[in-house]
């Protein structure tokens, strides 16, 4: 059971990864309340060591015993790990929050956002699930139209960096790119195509339904986290060569009429949203609007003239910060600000 402290112990499990890197980032920037830090990753990481407020850190592997003692533990070391150990830290008393998909549909796991349904945390029993980093920007977007006008259906495509596949696929872009521009071969190594120049409609793998994985994952996260299963959503995720930041077209069905104006006030208002919408002066959110930023960027506000009750709208948001390590961060600073001394 956590406790309230001045500082705690803290862990960031996967901690050499694109993810794990950036939590260490994001903990230090956010001067999260740490008296000890511990990194944890596989084998080949051993030895290692990472910085953390100007002092070296050793990375660690993980055993059974390594969790005691910890308070919080953020987790980014894939579904297969997180699967084995984040019940064994749980069991220790440690707090997990797990970066990965293992735990996000488990309806014993919260899944939070903490801009949307930090009530949520009221019932974890030692695991909380961040959501995928696409869903995540989703829905701090969607939550305050859902509130004033009650959202009946979603379509999203989007636009995914490959950094939300890890630090290899960063590698290939470079790689793919500088080969090209040197009238070389390419290698497809990540990928099961060409990334550079290119653009991909699959992320993970494709389900029965003809969907991918990460495709129903926006569906069903969406809901479980806004609390309503009556919300359609269909979504198309593509994979395109920008390194770092996620962007998503949104159609929104609403219940409610609503202007475009009327949604502009309300994001204005939402937190962690910036409202970047200037489109006659070709101001609209960008991936290199968002790297390094906390928030969600909106623009292209504008009815849907097909049908009565519409919204499109461009979302843009780092999907390393708010989309995976910030979330994490965010919720720690939840529930430590809910204990009671």
């Amino acid at each position: 059971m956590l406790q309230k402290k001045e500082k705690y112990v803290v862990a960031v499990v996967g901690a050499t990864g694109a993810v794990g890197t950036e939590m260490i980032a994001t903990l230090q920037q956010r001067q999260f309340p740490v008296g000890k830090l511990r990194l944890f990753a596989s084998e080949k990481s051993e030895g290692r060591s990472l910085e953390f407020k100007g002092k070296k850190i050793s990375v660690e592997t993980i055993n059974e015993n390594s969790f005691k003692g910890i308070d919080i533990a953020l987790f980014s070391a894939g579904a297969e790990r997180s699967k084995k150990w984040a019940p064994v830290a749980a069991r220790s008393g440690c707090v997990v929050i797990d970066n990965s998909s293992q735990w996000r549909m488990d309806p014993e796991v919260p899944l939070v956002v903490p801009e949307v349904n930090p009530h949520d945390l009221d019932w974890h029993k030692g695991i909380i699930a961040n959501p995928n980093c696409s869903t995540i920007q989703m829905v701090v977007a969607l939550k305050p139209i859902h509130d004033a006008a009650k959202i009946r259906r979603v379509v999203v495509t989007t636009f995914q960096a490959v950094s939300g596949t890890g630090k290899k696929a960063m590698d290939e872009l470079m790689q793919q790119t500088a080969d090209l521009l040197n009238f070389k071969n390419i290698k497809c190594n990540v990928y099961p195509h060409q990334i550079a120049f290119n653009v991909l409609p699959q992320i993970d793998k494709f389900l029965d339904n003809g969907y991918t994985k990460e495709e129903m994952k926006m569906v069903n996260e969406t809901r479980k986290i806004i609390g309503d299963n009556s919300i359609r959503v269909t979504a198309t995720t593509v994979r395109v060569p920008v390194f770092r930041g996620h962007s998503e077209a949104l159609n929104i069905e609403t219940k409610k009429k609503l202007t475009a104006n009327q949604v502009r006030e309300l994001l204005a208002q939402a937190p962690g949203v910036i409202v970047f919408d200037a489109p006659e002066k070709s101001i609209y959110p960008l991936p290199i609007h968002c790297d390094g930023k906390d928030e969600v960027f909106v623009g292209r506000i504008r009815e849907d003239e097909s049908i009565e009750n519409g919204i499109n709208m461009w979302i843009v948001s780092d999907n390393l910060r708010k989309g995976a390590a910030l979330n994490a961060v965010q919720i720690a600073e939840v529930l430590t600000r809910q204990l009671v001394g």
